[in-house]
């Protein structure tokens, strides 16, 4: 399927590796819009979900994206420009170093969806392995650059296989990222963690964690997750 209709928006995948899937959801549906962000940066926008789901939840007026795949790149403009926010939203083909050594803009909320799967197998498609693979965006590259990108007051938000947790939160301290809230994702009541979504600052805190299960049973989702969700998907 490669139209993929939300509540206020729909979204064009036809042209990209990774299609949409519950991590993008959960994460622009979770990231915290409460300092009000003026602008808001995607790192790795692929479809441009993230930017198009922040676009709808808040009053931001600058809604940036990176995405260095050269289809993905065109599918995430079209995206935007059929949006009900395309004035706001702007997507740019560049690697993330390039955007950084270039960009002079600081944003208040920065969010990414990384490749996951550090693991050593290839598949036979360079594009799905260029949006899955960590070696594409390795985690220390992406919080250094985060460092330089944000700005004082802002928050990042990611989400991460759990696995990669205490990796991750040890990586950005490197550079002066510290967890403030992070929501553990089951998929089931008896299912492990699998997802970890973390929001980040320059401030150090006492970190908040919550849990999310998805399904109480198949296709029977828990009050949490509608309530997440909602605003975005047209059965919730």
């Amino acid at each position: 399927m490669s139209l993929f209709k939300f509540k206020q928006f729909s979204v064009n995948q036809d042209q990209c590796a990774m299609k949409i899937g519950t991590d993008a959801v959960l994460l622009g549906a979770w990231a915290s819009i409460k300092n009000n962000p003026f602008s808001i940066l995607d790192i790795g926008a692929g479809t441009g979900v993230l930017s198009l789901m922040l676009a709808q939840r808040s009053h931001a007026e600058l809604v940036d994206a990176i995405e260095i795949d050269d289809s993905a790149y065109e599918q995430c403009v079209d995206n935007f420009e059929q949006s009900p926010w395309g004035d706001r939203l702007f997507c740019y083909h560049a690697a993330l170093e390039e955007f950084v050594d270039e960009i002079e803009d600081e944003y208040d909320l920065i969010v990414c969806n990384p490749p996951f799967y550090s693991e050593d197998y290839k598949t036979e498609s360079n594009q799905r392995d260029l949006a899955r693979f960590q070696d594409a965006m390795p985690f220390e590259h992406l919080l250094e650059s985060v460092s330089k990108l944000l700005s004082e007051t802002g928050t990042f938000s990611v989400i991460i296989p759990n696995k990669e947790e205490a990796l991750f939160i040890d990586l950005a301290s490197k550079v002066n990222l510290y967890p403030n809230n992070i929501l553990h994702v089951k998929g089931n009541p008896l299912s492990e963690i699998k997802r970890s979504l973390i929001e980040f600052s320059f401030c150090e805190s006492a970190i908040k964690t919550d849990k999310l299960i998805i399904e109480v049973e198949r296709h029977q989702f828990t009050k949490d997750y509608i309530n997440l969700t909602k605003d975005f998907y047209l059965k919730m």
